[in-house]
């Protein structure tokens, strides 16, 4: 099998497991214990969900290691194209995922104030539920906004897609227009929040699951990414 299936195969099930994982995360888990209003009842499912809340974020760790390895997979698939943009999507992924995670840490640190330390004593028990909710709202945000680096780096990679040749264009339009989807919500999310329309958002999933089962099924024109490579000389 040449390089390029092999590293399409590998791509493909990386996004397929981001898409399970992710999902799972940060849509399954906490649309099952955050109650954006009530500070309480999000304490108490906390609490009362404790090995759900750990799995949530297990979750996202397999995410971010799916996510830095299709990094990779994706620089060497598509850097025939063009070397220069496919090394800059690589440094806008690197940079969103490294962000992101520090979003994740305020996920997992809403848990500490509900876990009855002794050096949180001198907070009442409606702060502690306060602060929890806090840093739940800060991850939500902080993850919204930061998302916008892997717009761009999707927006790239589609272009590369799209000029390469050896994959369908119309998987590089999709995962371009996901990509431009993120930028522009994450704008609004700055500029007019009340305009920040989290439909914006939805593309990427259905383009992460239809680029994830091209690339594991069909893979790639192995003999158009050869002669690519060839032309270009990377080796």
């Amino acid at each position: 099998m040449a390089p390029a299936q092999t590293y399409a195969r590998i791509a493909g099930a990386l996004f397929l497991i981001t898409i399970v994982a992710g999902g799972f995360g940060e849509l399954v888990v906490p649309s099952k214990l955050i109650v954006s209003a009530d500070a309480a009842k999000t304490a108490s499912n906390i609490v009362a969900s404790d090995g759900l809340f750990r799995l949530g974020f297990a979750g996202y760790l397999v995410e971010a290691f799916c996510d830095i390895t299709l990094t990779l997979l994706l620089f060497l698939l598509l850097r025939p194209v063009r070397e220069d943009l496919a090394l800059l999507a690589t440094l806008f992924r690197v940079v969103s995922t490294a962000t992101f995670a520090v979003t994740e840490l305020f996920y997992f640190a809403a848990a500490l104030p509900l876990r009855g330390s002794e050096y949180l004593k001198s907070c009442s028990p409606e702060q502690l539920n306060t602060i929890a909710l806090l840093s739940l709202k800060a991850y939500s945000l902080d993850g919204g906004i930061f998302m916008m680096f892997y717009g761009t780096a999707s927006i790239i990679l589609g272009y590369l897609m799209i000029r390469s040749g050896f994959l369908p264009w119309i998987l590089g339009a999709l995962l371009a227009l996901s990509g431009l989807g993120f930028v522009v919500y994450n704008f609004l999310l700055v500029l007019a929040p009340r305009y920040a329309w989290s439909g914006l958002q939805a593309p990427a999933g259905l383009t992460a699951l239809a680029l994830g089962l091209w690339l594991l099924v069909k893979g790639v024109d192995a003999k158009k990414w050869l002669e690519t490579n060839a032309a270009v000389g990377t080796g």
